[in-house]
């Protein structure tokens, strides 16, 4: 377990060790990251989305490995070039006994790209879709044209009641807004301490085990292990690395692994001449170095891969040369991981006119990845070694993602140089391209996490040809073509591919899910 040298979407192994008692009915579960809000379209965020899963249904399911299966919808089909036709299933009640129609899901699409103060929005997969009713059980997304990922899009959108969509997501927070038609209930939310749902016993679907759970917010990794050591908890998410090989000896322990879908990379700020965290050596004033492209392969080249992963990552994780693990749809097989160069790096640098480097800030969260704040500490000394002397700081990911995105007095990313991570809702390449890569522009929902406002008219012309592509095996093209111009521009810089680890008392595992998502409906009996 301490290597892996597959990237498939799939569990890569469960360990079983002893014998245990656990509980029949309430299930606890302590996170590695705690949800920045219960509304389920304010951040499109992993742990957001995840705890969203349990009060609210999608149209389309996902299941461990990120393939679709009917959900709110029983089918879904397109009746022409330009439309998609969904028909709804009958008989479904939100938890508070009012029925489920098609005017919540008109409701739905059209709120969820536009929640006020959203640090990353949804409008990536809704921007460009016109949602029309044709009965109450009936409806139509309509596109300007073809539109082959329409099910994939829709997968990711968490379906709110006409009264959630009056809603704020202040509403939300204190539960009167939370209800959905999903397999749990809202009862009750302390940020920063719990949240607590119970069963819903007239859900449409499997009737969960589990009559109530209680999601523990436990940012440290020592804290989580020692309270599934203690029995304070049944099972957590996000075991340190360092802990790894010590649990999987312990007899009363589970552990639960496998590959995620989720790539750590860093974003640059490519937009502003003057950046407000790179300067000259000594502190002066410079022209940011980070809109040259030299100067982007060279910290590429000085970024030593491996080194993250083996002495970071304890081994757990993938080195990172594009978007996608391999086995996605939409993945290179033209790229390959960059290799550490440091010499090349300093001589990139000195081509571009800094044979003495330059001075930066590398931010990041330290509360939101695995080891994300010693990720961000190394990156820094890679640098630093390299000539771009550069300082860390870290926060919590609550603070963080809101400043990394439109944290600047002007409403821009206030950062210049971040570490984040993208996991692919949608299962394939192009959730990270028109997300992350393609030009930032909010009206067509396109770049909305595009923190450093990369932007190149060829490479969005291929991620909007492959988005209207139907045939397959051209498409996979097209966004394998995209992403190989990204990488060359040095669109972003992909480190490693996480790779997740969940413990549990004994008699219980978890089923690793490609999407990293902790769901108390993946915890089963053993």
């Amino acid at each position: 377990m301490r290597k892996l040298t597959s990237a498939t979407a799939v569990a890569v192994g469960i360990l079983a060790f002893g014998v245990g008692a656990v509980s029949a009915e309430k299930l606890t579960i302590g996170l590695a990251s705690e949800p920045t809000s219960l509304d389920p379209h304010f951040h499109n965020l992993g742990p957001n989305n995840a705890m969203s899963v349990h009060i609210f249904d999608r149209l389309i399911a996902q299941d461990e490995n990120q393939r679709l299966s009917p959900g709110l919808a029983e089918s879904w089909e397109p009746i022409d070039e330009l439309t998609w036709e969904f028909k709804l299933r009958e008989g479904v009640k939100f938890h508070d006994g009012s029925d489920f129609t098609a005017d919540d899901v008109v409701c739905t699409m059209a709120r969820a790209p536009d929640v006020p103060n959203s640090p990353s929005g949804y409008g990536t997969y809704l921007k460009g879709k016109e949602v029309v009713k044709i009965d109450d059980y009936t409806v139509q997304f309509k596109t300007a044209a073809p539109y082959p990922l329409m099910g994939n899009d829709i997968s990711t959108i968490p379906v709110i009641s006409e009264v959630g969509c009056e809603a704020t997501t202040e509403d939300f927070n204190a539960g009167t807004a939370a209800i959905g038609t999903g397999p749990f209930k809202f009862q009750s939310y302390t940020p920063g301490e719990s949240i607590v749902l119970v069963r819903n016993d007239g859900y449409w679907g499997d009737a969960p085990i589990w009559s109530e759970v209680e999601f523990r917010p436990i940012t440290s990794g020592p804290s989580r292990v020692a309270s599934l050591l203690a029995g304070d908890v049944d099972m957590i998410s996000g075991v340190p690395t360092t802990d790894i090989t010590t649990l999987q000896g312990n007899d009363d322990i589970q552990l639960s692994q496998g590959v995620s879908n989720r790539v750590i990379y860093l974003h640059m700020d490519q937009f502003r001449e003057d950046s407000p965290f790179v300067k000259a050596n000594g502190g002066g004033d410079i022209k940011n170095p980070l809109m040259d492209v030299r100067v982007r392969k060279a910290i590429s080249m000085a970024i030593n891969r491996d080194a993250i992963v083996e002495r970071v990552m304890e081994g757990v994780a993938l080195p990172a040369g594009q978007l996608l693990p391999e086995g996605f749809f939409g993945v290179s097989d033209n790229l390959d991981v960059v290799a550490y160069d440091p010499d090349g790096a300093k001589a990139l640098l000195a081509e571009a006119g800094y044979p003495d480097g330059f001075e930066m800030t590398i931010h990041g969260p330290n509360d939101r990845y695995i080891n994300d704040a010693k990720i961000a500490e190394a990156i820094a000394q890679m640098l630093t070694r390299a000539g771009v002397k550069t300082a860390v700081e870290t926060m919590p990911r609550s603070v963080y993602f809101g400043r990394a995105s439109k944290g600047s007095p002007e409403g821009l990313p206030e950062f210049s140089f971040i570490l984040v991570g993208w996991g692919a809702g949608s299962g394939e390449a192009s959730s990270p391209l028109k997300s992350l890569i393609h030009t930032h522009d909010k009206d067509a929902g396109f770049g909305s996490s595009n923190r450093g406002r990369h932007s190149d008219a060829e490479t969005d012309a291929l991620i909007e040809e492959a988005l209207r592509t139907v045939d397959d095996a051209k498409r996979q093209e097209l966004l394998a073509a995209a992403t190989e111009r990204a990488i060359e521009n040095v669109a972003i810089i992909p480190t490693h591919f996480q790779v997740n680890t969940w413990a549990a008392k004994k008699g219980l595992s978890y089923i690793p899910r490609t999407d990293e998502y902790t769901l108390a409906t993946g915890v089963v009996k053993e």
